[in-house]
């Protein structure tokens, strides 16, 4: 039979993450590992089918089959499900080696015959720097281990000693028959240095896999989802790095609109994300990835000060610039990396990190140098408040009502927490001002916020100066703001982000799964229980099998869209799901 033939692309909902905080893959249903950029976040790809590339890694049953899977709770173990056309069951049981090596990626795949006999084709064709480089130099080793070169990538495999190198394809293929009941471990290494141990033994490398989610996942304690509430967690610690930086999503280029050209590299750590991530967190407990947001962008705050950039790499470095790449890219998508926030002022995330500084002191998770970034942050507000910037959609620059205010709410925030009797007093008159300031330019007839002083339409993003203590939830004018953005912003239990045009609002873009967790802690915050559960169950099931959420939601056509999995999402569920059950 015919196995392995050219992976076609998925929709997104059907792709899981295996992650180790270094890197992370996406699989589809047919065992294909359609992308992973190795050794790092934002390194060029070395599997690459996600966007028409030719790098692969698949292992799959050769006959015909259905698929499902399922997340071993509390991690980012996955197992691929297959049920094939003679009625056999197999199982790929898969994981990058978690904690993970910055300079080495370890995937791990174990097959399984549950129910009668598994016959298996396994395909390596290693492809980095997005496929331009070929898989040479490859050998086989007298104990039956395979190895070879991709570009700057070293490349061992282990599993599968009676694989054949087809040169002209540059891939290894082997097929693997196993008995009822039988297990057979592959394990591939991806490295940008010499190997300088022996292939790792898999049973001890799932062991240290396994030890390493359960000593990682904290009890959340109760939450109004708490399965969803851990695998979001998990989600969000498989994207962020030892190093503390927590990359935006996994991809780049899928497409939030087919055709339109709203396609961005998302692989990189921005500061608000970040701060969004951690006040999450901070919600359920003083778990560690608070500790590794605070530390994150306080180092960014200290460093940058009032020229703090919206964005880095994980390693704390510039965005680079964006380019396009020599791929087909996902279909309606294109193929750019990098990324133009590099050039932008987003006044938001002073006050972001501010309300993230606020999160950590209440639960006594500011040192010294925490504190001190707290101080620098407070003085980059006083001296830009009033500068216009790209606002938290990244837009033109402008005096962005959501920006103002959420920088009042930070200094609010983080007086009543962490600062001495006089500073406190000083930062909240400065919040004072601002609030007083905006108010003079930015409040509608109507009586709710506008998106600016000269632009009068309501925006989900105003919901988030009430959340966070801008002013009080029973303000009118936070009360008059949630009713519009229900009433102009929401339809079918979702929730866009503003009104583009005169269009309906699903045919200008998707809803925003953030702003409809939003919506949905804002009216619990003003005491709707009743409705912020409904939103919240509406927009918790907008995601396919492996539970991944993307940034929007095609409402018409119930399919998610841009990159996977978004971060600040997952981070929104987390939160929502502990706040409604207060």
């Amino acid at each position: 039979m015919e196995a392995c033939v050219e992976p076609a692309p998925h929709v997104l909902r059907e792709y899981a993450l295996i992650a180790d905080g270094e890197r992370g893959a996406l699989i589809d249903p047919h065992g294909d590992i359609a992308w992973l950029c190795a050794p790092r976040w934002d390194s060029p790809a070395v599997l690459s089918t996600l966007l028409g590339g030719r790098g692969r890694y698949s292992v799959a049953p050769l006959q015909r089959f259905v698929w499902g899977g399922y997340y071993e709770d509390g991690s980012l173990i996955w197992r691929s499900r297959w049920i094939t056309d003679d009625d056999a069951v197999v199982e790929c049981r898969e994981a990058l080696a978690f904690p993970g090596d910055p300079h080495r990626a370890v995937i791990l795949r174990q097959l399984s015959a549950v129910r009668g006999e598994a016959h298996v084709a396994a395909l390596l064709a290693p492809a980095a720097d997005f496929g331009h480089a070929s898989f040479s130099g490859v050998r086989r080793s007298g104990d039956g281990v395979w190895t070879g070169r991709s570009g700057a990538l070293r490349v061992r495999w282990s599993g599968a000693p009676r694989a054949v190198f087809d040169g002209e394809s540059g891939a290894l293929r082997a097929q693997l028959r196993l008995s009822p009941g039988e297990r057979h471990d592959l394990v591939l290494e991806l490295s940008d240095r010499e190997f300088d141990r022996p292939p790792p033994h898999p049973g001890s490398a799932w062991g240290a896999t396994e030890t390493g989610w359960r000593e990682t996942l904290p009890d959340l304690g109760h939450t109004v989802a708490d399965r969803d509430a851990r695998h979001a967690y998990a989600v969000m610690r498989g994207l962020t790095t030892g190093a503390g930086g927590m990359v935006a999503a996994a991809t780049t280029s899928l497409p939030e609109r087919a055709d339109q050209g709203r396609d961005y590299d998302y692989r990189y750590v921005w500061v608000r994300d970040q701060c969004f991530a951690g006040q999450a967190v901070a919600a359920a407990g003083p778990h560690p990835l608070l500790d590794t947001a605070v530390d994150f962008v306080a180092q960014r705050v200290l460093t940058d000060g009032p020229d703090l950039m919206p964005a880095y790499t994980a390693a704390g470095t510039a965005v680079p610039p964006q380019r396009e790449l020599d791929l087909p890219g996902y279909p309606g998508g294109s193929n750019v990396i990098g990324n133009h926030v590099r050039d932008q002022f987003q006044l938001d995330a002073f006050g972001e990190a501010l309300l993230l500084f606020a999160a950590a002191a209440r639960h006594d998770r500011l040192d010294a140098e925490r504190f001190r970034a707290i101080g620098v942050a407070v003085a980059a507000v006083e001296k830009r408040w009033q500068d216009a910037g790209a606002g938290l959609w990244e837009l033109d620059a402008q005096r962005w009502t959501h920006s103002r205010l959420v920088c009042a709410a930070g200094l609010r925030q983080v007086a009543a927490a962490a600062a001495p009797a006089s500073e406190a007093a000083a930062w909240n008159t400065l919040a004072d001002r601002i609030v007083a300031s905006t108010a003079a330019d930015s409040l509608h007839p109507s009586g709710r916020w506008q998106r600016t002083p000269q632009d009068p339409r309501v925006d989900a993003a105003l919901l988030i100066p009430a959340l966070r203590g801008a002013l009080p939830a029973d303000d009118p004018r936070s009360v008059a703001t949630l009713s519009a953005i229900r009433d102009e912003l929401g339809r079918d239990g979702y929730v866009y982000r503003f009104r583009h045009d005169r269009r309906p609002l699903d045919q200008a873009e998707g809803a925003f799964l953030l702003c409809g967790f939003l919506t949905a802690m804002a009216a619990h915050q003003q005491g709707d229980v009743p409705g912020a559960m409904r939103l919240f169950e509406r927009n918790r099931a907008a995601c396919g099998p492996p539970g991944l959420y993307s940034e929007e939601y095609d409402v018409v056509q119930r399919q998610m869209r841009g990159n996977l999995p978004q971060a600040f999402v997952h981070a929104a569920l987390l939160e929502a799901a502990a706040r409604l059950a207060d």
